[in-house]
């Protein structure tokens, strides 16, 4: 499912209520902070997901996908490719309906977990950019 049309995509986007942020970062200058400003301004429940920082943007973090107590709409990942096959593994556990790795972020195992596990899943592209490539922004 790496293969989304310019609908399916937007259908994923569009009914998504809740966004998991994985390697949100409490420093403006950071990619993982200004999306997740921009996600909770349309409306997005972001939960930014960091062992490191106690909160982000005033939200509260968990230290992995693990302690969500709910099943994240969008897993939005901002960790090293190295990474991102564990947690799309942990996605895969929390029965996340899509996965998406940020620009620069690949991974041929991670592709392979979401595939078998039936999640949309996209990798090396900016959630930001394409919600304004696809004109629908909230």
């Amino acid at each position: 499912m790496t293969n989304l049309t310019d609908d399916q995509l937007k259908e994923l986007l569009l009914n998504a209520k809740t966004v998991a942020i994985v390697g949100a970062s409490n420093k403006p200058e950071r990619a993982s902070n200004g999306i997740m400003k921009f996600l909770m301004k349309n409306g997005y429940t972001c939960v930014p997901v960091n062992p490191i920082e106690k909160e982000v943007l005033g939200v509260p973090t968990v230290d992995s996908l693990d302690e969500l107590d709910f099943e994240p709409d969008i897993v939005d990942v901002f960790r090293q490719s190295a990474f991102a096959a564990e947690v799309v593994r942990e996605a895969a556990g929390k029965n996340a309906k899509f996965i998406w790795l940020q620009e620069g972020v690949e991974s041929e195992e991670a592709k392979k977990i979401a595939a078998y596990a039936n999640i949309p899943y996209v990798e090396d592209k900016c959630i930001f950019k394409e919600f304004l490539r696809l004109g629908i922004a909230r």
